[in-house]
């Protein structure tokens, strides 16, 4: 075998080992209704039977969470090697801080004002409570309280100096008030914090620039309306990395796609689509995805005629 065959050979075969851990896959088996992190990003709840299976989890080491109204908390290394299933036994707790910030984080999309409640509670019973000033903070946020929201998580940053998602989260609430220096400069912070991994500040990063993209078009500037959705782009597209194939994931992918079929890149626009389809198969967006990369191959046809 001469040399070009054989680093030929090596990338292949490197790279079917990258692809074989990207669709690496684990079954959760623990409490029901458990609610399952990894590396910081939600990946969903487990059924009634206590069970998830978690599909297209990232390469490398990862950490995961696990958290379950009435137990402690469980936060452990997770390492996959093709397909297993790993059983995680919970301790239950009596911690009555835990126990509010559990059931506030349980019931805030749905009842935000008693969810605020409960993590005032939690605060109260522990306050060096950092993740319920993080809680408390998104749903004061959500209620149009950026300015109690962002006194929540100056008190959290006190406790952890060094806290990617409470970063994030501050940046959510300059953009909200349209404070886009200051949204930069956080989200960008939660990244630094996070060594290169922080999808949430990612993804408002590309939403910024995008919003900031559309500015500049209807200023008639194209140049830095290029320049910008570029950016929006690289922000999203990290996201998307990051995300791996964990819910939120779907969003971000719909977003980037509308972005690059708006610059009328076209060809990246359906190699977006078709990963999406190829890592979320049962997706209910799949019949919309689809309809997209028609489109978009009619409107190249028609280019070409």
């Amino acid at each position: 075998m001469n040399l070009r065959l054989l680093i030929v050979f090596i990338f292949l075969v490197s790279f079917v080992a990258v692809k074989a851990q990207d669709s690496a896959s684990v079954t959760i088996s623990t409490q029901p209704r458990a609610r399952i992190w990894v590396n910081g990003v939600f990946w969903g709840t487990t059924d009634e039977k206590g069970e998830i299976t978690l599909k297209n989890l990232p390469s490398g080491v990862k950490r995961l969470r696990v958290r379950a109204v009435g137990f402690k908390e469980a936060n452990l290394p997770l390492r996959i090697t093709g397909k297993r299933v790993l059983k995680i036994e919970l301790v239950k707790t009596e911690n009555e801080a835990e126990l509010a910030f559990q059931r506030a984080e349980e019931i805030v999309s749905s009842d935000r004002q008693k969810a605020i409640e409960l993590y005032r509670q939690a605060i109260n019973l522990n306050q060096n409570y950092a993740e319920a000033y993080v809680g408390l903070a998104r749903a004061l946020s959500d209620s149009g309280d950026t300015e109690e929201a962002l006194e929540a998580i100056s008190k959290a940053r006190r406790i952890r100096p060094v806290y990617p998602e409470a970063s994030a989260v501050e940046g959510r609430i300059y953009k909200s008030e349209g404070n886009e220096q200051k949204a930069i400069s956080a989200f960008q912070r939660a990244i630094r914090e996070g060594r290169g991994f922080q999808p949430e500040a990612h993804t408002g990063l590309g939403l910024l620039y995008q919003e900031k993209a559309e500015g500049f078009a209807s200023e008639g500037d194209f140049e830095q309306e290029r320049k910008t959705y570029d950016l929006a782009a690289y922000h999203l597209k990290k996201a998307i990395e990051q995300l791996a194939g964990a819910p939120e994931a779907v969003v971000v992918y719909q977003i980037l796609g509308a972005l690059y079929e708006k610059q009328e890149r076209y060809i990246q626009a359906i190699r977006l689509y078709e990963e999406f389809l190829r890592k979320f198969p049962d997706s209910d967006e799949r019949e919309a995805i689809e309809s997209f990369i028609t489109q978009i191959k009619r409107r190249l046809q028609g280019q070409n005629q």
